[in-house]
């Protein structure tokens, strides 16, 4: 079981950056955004984006589109999917844990 939820770790490490955590944000959306209107409002370089959107790609949370001489970036929800069983999972180890718990105080 172990092995399973040790292929998201990597999604977690991508996720665990402030940054990149905002840039998903904006990519939720639905529709694609270049790197300048990724950057705009932000204090980063484009070059910085580009560096956390290759991290986010590298574990397949975003993907990139070329557009002419332009790359515009989507979001990739399939990735999140197996956070969110993995966080139900253990949502339901902790819930089981803790009625443990109140049965073993309330005796």
């Amino acid at each position: 079981m172990a092995s399973k939820w040790r292929v998201r770790a990597p999604v977690f490490a991508a996720l665990g950056d402030e940054t990149r955590l905002s840039l998903v944000a904006k990519l939720c959306g639905g529709r694609p955004h270049s790197i300048s209107q990724l950057a705009e409002g932000s204090k980063l370089t484009r070059q910085a984006i580009t560096k956390h959107l290759r991290v986010l790609e590298s574990v397949g949370i975003v993907h990139s589109v070329r557009a002419g001489r332009e790359s515009r970036f989507e979001f990739d929800p399939e990735p999140m999917e197996g956070i969110k069983e993995y966080l139900d999972f253990v949502s339901e180890k902790w819930d089981q844990a803790l009625s443990r718990l109140v049965s073993f105080v309330e005796i």
